[in-house]
């Protein structure tokens, strides 16, 4: 029952980012004058519609996002059928508009998941919330029993038990909190990380090694449970909190970036890229997890995963892939400089690539699903 529940969140909270995603396209199609058709709450069977001006809004049966269908979208399979040398259509359709309006409609989705992180972000800094982390002083893994016989970059390097860290490639460090997000997303680069020894300031060039199962960057350093101490985060007033979400959204843009650049560096996508399943599940447990704490803990849990997921939404739909929103975005791109538009047969064959790579993606994911939910069951 505890799965079935956690299952249903997760798809409620995969379903407002789709929605919020739809509701983004909508907006920017009205402002650019093309016709939406009809705009739909959920998918499948429509269970209650009501018409207004051009545009058919309706609820549909399966409370699964939602869709907005634009005039003219399909002028594309029309202009194939007839083998014409372009997409034909009026101002007021979706290919027949100025490509630069498409191009606005198109990154419109992807802007409004980004637009929610930011609202996610401030708001969790409006709440304020207590975490757990330790000081910069650090111990080698490899001097630690439990960890007897592993390997430790940084003690290669030079450092020692007792360092404390100051900057990690010039950047501060205030907690190990802040040491552990540095790190572990540059597995396979060497960082420079300053130290007080005893009153000195050292330099010590360590290579991170990159745990190819987790795609995890590490240095082998460790600190001891009891050294742990609560910190709290916020809570902000308004405007600073707009400014921390501002903040915060920028770091983690930069972080998602650097994910997603560790999959070319032999990791096990399979394990590294979640599917729609475990992303699905991951949700549905924080944020049953968070409210079965305290509610303050899960609208907090809540609102950073859907923050984290509805980013990765925003960077995923950029991809100049055709089936994205950022393959329209590119041909719009193209059409603006040539000034021409492009044959819809050439439109067709970039399309069968850009389907071919979604769906390799789409089949490392689901099969990286599977192997995740088989593994946690024997595990039990």
């Amino acid at each position: 029952m505890t799965l079935f529940t956690n299952i249903l969140i997760g798809l409620l909270g995969l379903s407002f980012l789709v929605f919020f995603h739809e509701l983004g396209h909508f907006i920017a199609a009205r402002c650019m004058g093309v016709t939406v058709e009809a705009f739909s709450v959920g998918m499948g069977p429509v269970l209650l519609h009501k018409k207004r001006g051009d545009t058919d809004y309706r609820l549909s049966l399966i409370p699964l996002g939602g869709y907005c269908s634009m005039k003219g979208e399909q002028d594309y399979q029309t202009a194939l059928e007839e083998k014409r040398s372009e997409i034909g259509g009026g101002p007021d359709t979706f290919y027949g508009t100025h490509p630069f309006r498409r191009l606005i409609i198109a990154f419109a989705g992807p802007f409004f998941n980004l637009l929610f992180t930011f609202f996610a972000f401030s708001a969790t800094a409006m709440i304020g919330y207590n975490y757990y982390t330790s000081g910069c002083t650090v111990q080698m893994s490899d001097e630690i029993p439990e960890y007897a016989g592993t390997d430790s970059p940084a003690h290669n390097a030079g450092m020692k038990s007792g360092d404390t860290i100051l900057s990690i490639d010039g950047r501060r460090m205030n907690d190990f909190s802040d040491i552990q997000a540095y790190v572990s997303l540059r597995g396979g680069e060497t960082i420079i990380v300053k130290v007080d020894r005893d009153g000195d300031e050292l330099d010590f060039e360590v290579p991170v090694s990159l745990d190819k199962s987790t795609g995890m960057g590490r240095i082998g350093i460790y600190v001891p449970e009891e050294s742990f101490t609560k910190k709290a985060y916020g809570p902000y007033s308004f405007f600073p909190a707009l400014a921390e979400g501002f903040r915060q959204t920028g770091v983690r843009l930069g972080q998602t970036f650097r994910s997603l650049g560790i999959l070319f560096k032999g990791v096990d996508v399979t394990n590294v890229v979640s599917g729609p399943a475990r992303v699905t599940t991951m949700l549905g447990e924080t944020v049953h997890e968070g409210f079965r704490e305290s509610a303050r803990i899960g609208v907090i849990s809540t609102l950073e995963l859907l923050a984290f997921i509805s980013l990765s939404l925003f960077l995923t739909n950029l991809l100049p892939v055709p089936v994205l929103d950022g393959g329209i975005i590119l041909f719009a791109i193209i059409e603006l400089v040539t000034r021409r538009k492009l044959n819809p047969k050439l439109l067709y064959y970039i399309q069968m690539v850009g389907i071919a790579i979604v769906g390799a993606i789409i089949v490392l994911a689901l099969v990286g699903d599977i192997r995740y939910f088989i593994i946690g069951s024997l595990a039990k």
